[in-house]
């Protein structure tokens, strides 16, 4: 088993803990994981991106290579597009908010992002803000992504659903439920 997991998006978005419970979630399946972050100017709204590698066997490098990732996991569709080269052209998956965060002056029309988009095959398009706010959990939408990309991870649901628990258990049952729905929604949503 070995999966290269690229997660992208911006600042405050909630990428991180994305990381976080997939990395719990490996650690308890007995799985070897590495993992590098660039987060310098998230505070502002710049770019998040972390790089999560998983495996059953031993891992060299906290870096994907280019062209070797299984899957983009992006809560911003133009965070994603920024991070296309890294992915494996034959296999590899998108999967993205459909919404722009649009937290720049110069940011590329819409169109354009979903023409670029149409043109690839591997894609998941969802716009998790509008699931979040519809079903109740308007704070996870990050988790509702989370759970629209789980069967592209190779780490099972149940496995996620007991790494959120760890993961927010220090916030208290409510937060914890709501996440654990999340999850479900995103992976009730394909």
């Amino acid at each position: 088993m070995k999966t290269d997991i690229i997660l992208c998006g911006v600042g405050g978005q909630g990428i991180l803990t994305i990381a976080t419970i997939i990395g719990e979630a490996a650690i308890k399946e007995g799985l070897y994981i590495k993992q590098a972050e660039v987060h310098g100017m998230s505070q502002r709204g710049g770019d998040v991106q972390s790089n999560l590698r998983i495996s059953s066997s031993p891992i060299h490098s906290d870096l994907i290579p280019l062209g070797k990732a299984d899957v983009i996991i992006a809560m911003e569709p133009m965070e994603a597009l920024r991070y296309l080269p890294y992915l494996d052209k034959q296999n590899g998956w998108i999967i993205t908010s459909s919404v722009p965060f649009v937290n720049i002056p110069n940011y590329p029309d819409v169109e354009l992002l979903k023409s670029e988009y149409s043109k690839m095959k591997n894609v998941l398009l969802l716009d998790i803000e509008k699931l979040a706010r519809d079903n109740g959990v308007p704070r996870s939408s990050n988790v509702i992504l989370l759970g629209a990309a789980i069967s592209k991870i190779g780490i099972g649901r149940k496995e996620i659903e007991d790494a959120i628990r760890t993961v927010f258990s220090n916030k208290g049952e409510a937060v914890v439920e709501a996440n654990i729905k999340a999850l479900q929604i995103g992976a009730e949503s394909l």
